[in-house]
């Protein structure tokens, strides 16, 4: 089971990467002077990206959790 905890871990890592991209370009997109439309067409893909992120990195938790419980 310490493959499951480990990979588990790592996907989580992998998650929690892409939701700081995510807030970075985000706050980077913030401080841009865009009217509502054009910042709404910029942000729209981005939250796609956050909810995979962060499915991505509750899939990592509950292999850790599952992990630990069969260990």
């Amino acid at each position: 089971m310490q493959y499951l905890i480990w990979g588990g871990t790592a996907v989580t890592l992998i998650g929690v990467a892409v939701l700081v991209v995510c807030a970075v370009i985000a706050a980077r997109m913030g401080g841009a002077e865009l009217d509502e439309a054009e910042m709404k067409r910029r942000l729209a893909p981005l939250f796609a990206w956050n909810y995979a992120a962060l499915g991505v990195a509750l899939i990592g938790l509950m292999m850790v959790v599952v992990g630990l419980i069969l260990r």
